[in-house]
């Protein structure tokens, strides 16, 4: 990036965003359009044409050639189909052409993407379709249109899909609650997110080097570096000048997409770094950081570098999280989780925070379940990150006012009586208390942080989760309270019992802390400890119920989206399986019988010299001892994949690939890493971690 970039006027210019549109629309065109981003609505199908030429227009302008129709599959990533915008005028010249009907709807090839059983294979028909409230944008010579992914008979095959459907959700039952507080004119509540995505950089060279991070990205060999994070030295430090190069393109290519890149900053475990954007529609952000990934990864390489996304590249050091900071806003600006400054926007507060409180409460296995994959499992739990129990943070002052509302008392240091919707009622301050990164779902001052969430995540399972459920419980305090012949009366005795009957979930606590696991059971939270455990909850009846009444995913989709979830889980382990075997024996292996061989000429030599050799038989038993113990454990491993190709079931499957291969592979590992603290560093076959974390000078 050059000294002199101007921001400001570079920013959005790769993005058909709303400045765009309505330079380039016609005025009723652009409103029409316009009303269904703000509110939701119905697109009008019949704008569609002109919308395709303008957007077309522009794009040939911004250097494209082709389009396509951008979606996000069931893999966790994105896919797209790229064609032309050349249609032959049958002189041999062609004319660049882009048709409504194109813009509305693709027909990508569905029979390769996951679908948990809903597609068979000879089935082959899919279709996209345009999603208007995410805009499109240029990248590499073509536009992009994001869009949504089905298949022939109606189910959502992809990400966004269902997102979509849980924003509305959300917002027909906040729209609800609004009504009864006397707000007669919002006409949508929007689910809005800022996703910080935390990554490491590291060396190209040595990345190349290594065929674990190559197949796997994430190590299953490596001894601890004399050096890791110990020192906090890292966590804020001075920037590198190559990372900061980095850095610099990366923000430039977000900006020019339009995405809000606002903080950048060193991490706490070395080559960890951390990007944060500034918060938008749960849409937008989960498009947006799909594309902050794939940048990530692609300028890294342009630097050198490769960008490391796994939650767990490296044992023993910080993992890497995407916390998933979650809010309600109306479409006039106000944020439903802001304190407020009045007593009758304390008491809607209260209503909001009582909805989220009882919805993490009832649907804790969920939430879980949104974040879970074999990569997360290695870093929910550890010394850097939240537990696999879910609870909440919400600071000592707000659990003060809700303690005073439940026990009808004072709040403390505040000397005033606790009334619902009266002038006694106490103003909030934000942020009055510090902050507890050791919590999975920790209130900050105006939303909530879900901080569980894995790196390499896509970012709308744990949304869908978050919308669906406040929703659900929105829809309970909405039923209740437009009944009630006395709505304050009914709304305090409402929020009390809420309060009280879920008050469990509340944890301002250490959360690392042994104790509290222990104390977390006594409440009777569940402690979902591996992917394997979690994900069969989508399948419990209340969820199913949960999911279908709010529209968000049929019982079809629920058994599909599992069945994936599990398969998945059981590839990766087979892979890194795969992958641990051959370099054990290919490369580890091998490297440790020479070192072992080394030793034992010198033994012989010695001896035959007359000079003890007691140092070198010392080790050369150690060495014999390891290697014989690392082949057994190789051919455990094997016979363990082996097995496992016997097994149909997807859940039988999977808690086999936890409980035994995985088991295998680390019991493996331990040998291996003892080795590589003995063996010389020039006869160690794959870069340390002392190599690979200190490798971007």
């Amino acid at each position: 990036m050059s000294e002199n970039y101007n921001v400001a006027e570079n920013f959005g210019s790769m993005s058909f965003n709303e400045a765009t549109m309505r330079q380039r629309l016609p005025k009723a065109v652009f409103k029409a359009l316009k009303k269904t981003i703000d509110t939701g609505k119905e697109l009008d199908v019949s704008i569609a044409e002109t919308v395709a030429s303008a957007m077309k227009d522009w794009a040939i302008e911004k250097g494209a050639t082709h389009y396509t129709h951008w979606f996000q599959p069931m893999t966790g990533i994105t896919a797209e189909k790229h064609d032309s915008f050349i249609s032959p005028m049958g002189d041999g010249t062609v004319i660049m052409e882009f048709s409504g009907k194109e813009l509305i709807k693709g027909e990508p090839d569905a029979s390769s993407f996951p679908s948990g059983g809903i597609r068979a294979t000879f089935e082959a028909r899919g279709y996209t379709a345009w999603d208007p409230t995410s805009y499109a944008f240029v990248k590499d010579n073509t536009l992009y249109i994001p869009t949504a992914f089905c298949s022939y008979s109606g189910e959502a095959l992809d990400k966004k899909t269902p997102l979509l459907r849980s924003m509305d959700a959300v917002s027909d039952q906040a729209l609800r609650i609004l009504r009864l507080f006397g707000n007669t004119t919002a006409e949508r509540v929007t689910a809005t997110v800022g996703a910080e995505q935390e990554y490491f950089l590291i060396d190209e060279k040595m990345y190349n080097e290594r065929e674990d991070l190559i197949f796997t990205g994430r190590t299953l060999f490596g001894a601890p570096a004399p050096k890791g994070q110990e020192l906090d030295d890292h966590y804020f430090g001075v920037i590198k000048q190559r990372v900061s190069d980095y850095m610099k393109d990366l923000d430039k290519a977000l900006w020019e997409l339009g995405i809000t890149s606002k903080t950048k900053h060193n991490e706490v475990a070395p080559a960890q770094h951390e990007m944060a954007p500034i918060f938008e529609s749960a849409n937008l952000a989960a498009d947006h950081n799909q594309l902050t990934m794939e940048l990530m990864q692609k300028i890294a390489k342009k630097h050198g570098m490769v960008c490391l996304l796994h939650e767990k590249p490296f044992a023993g050091v910080n993992g890497s999280g995407k916390h998933d900071n979650w809010a309600i806003s109306t479409n006039e600006g106000q944020n439903l989780l802001d304190p407020g400054a009045t007593p009758l926007e304390n008491a809607q507060f209260l209503t909001f925070l009582a909805a989220i409180v009882k919805a993490v409460d009832e649907n804790a296995d969920l939430l879980r379940l949104a974040v879970a994959t074999a990569g997360n499992d290695h870093r929910l739990g550890a010394n850097e990150a939240p537990p696999a129990i879910i609870s909440i943070f919400l600071g000592e002052e707000l659990t003060d006012v809700i303690d005073a509302l439940v026990s009808g008392g004072k709040v403390k240091d505040k000397h005033v009586q606790f009334d619902i919707g009266v002038s006694s009622l106490p103003k909030f301050p934000k942020d009055t208390t510090d902050r507890n990164r050791t919590s999975p779902f920790a209130f900050t001052g105006n939303k909530f942080e879900f901080r569980s969430v894995g790196s390499a995540l896509n970012i709308a399972g744990p949304n869908i989760v978050l919308n669906t459920i406040v929703a659900d419980a929105l829809s309970e305090f909405a039923d209740e309270l437009e009944k009630a012949a006395d709505f304050k009366s009914t709304l305090n005795k409402l929020l009390i019992k809420t309060f009280t009957d879920h008050k469990r979930i509340i944890f301002n606590g250490n959360g690392y802390d042994a104790s509290w696991v222990e104390e977390a059971e006594k409440r009777g939270l569940p402690n979902l400890k591996s992917t394997v455990d979690a994900v069969p909850h989508f399948e419990d009846a209340k969820n199913i119920e949960l999911f279908k009444k709010h529209k968000v995913f049929s019982e079809v989709e629920i058994h599909s989206r599992t069945e994936i979830l599990l398969e998945n889980y059981s590839k990766v382990i087979n892979i890194e399986a795969l992958t641990a075997i051959d370099m054990a024996k290919r490369q580890i292996a091998p490297a440790v019988m020479k070192y072992e061989k080394e030793i034992c000429d010198i033994i012989v030599s010695k001896k035959s010299a007359g000079i003890s050799a007691a140092v070198e038989e010392g080790i050369a038993n150690k060495v014999s001892t390891l290697t014989e113990s690392l082949t057994k454990r190789i051919a455990e491993l094997e016979n363990d994949v082996a097995k496992a190709h016997g097994l149909t079931d997807m859940g039988e499957l999977s808690r086999y690939s936890h409980d035994t291969i995985f088991a295998a592979m680390q019991a493996m590992r331990a040998v291996a890493d003892e080795l590589e603290t003995i063996v010389p560093a020039e006869a160690w076959p794959i870069p340390t971690y002392a190599d690979i974390l200190f490798s971007v000078k």
